[in-house]
């Protein structure tokens, strides 16, 4: 099962990547910062997965007990 988990999630992170470098170049002239092309917004979302996966499976973890 958590195989095919990791593999639903492939979509979504690409996803993930696509909408957060659009919001990103709406919010960035406001701010006076330079605007992300895809490929930084697809680190930035990998960090932020990999530093909330574990926050994650931790919550998910407590409800099943």
């Amino acid at each position: 099962m958590g195989y095919f988990t990791i593999l639903a999630a492939i979509p979504g992170f690409f996803l993930s990547a696509f909408i957060f470098m659009l919001l990103w170049g709406v919010i960035a002239p406001d701010f006076g910062i330079e605007k992300i092309g895809y490929p930084m917004a697809m680190l930035i979302t990998i960090t932020l997965w990999l530093a909330v996966a574990p926050l994650a499976a931790a919550a998910g973890r407590g409800k099943r007990e």
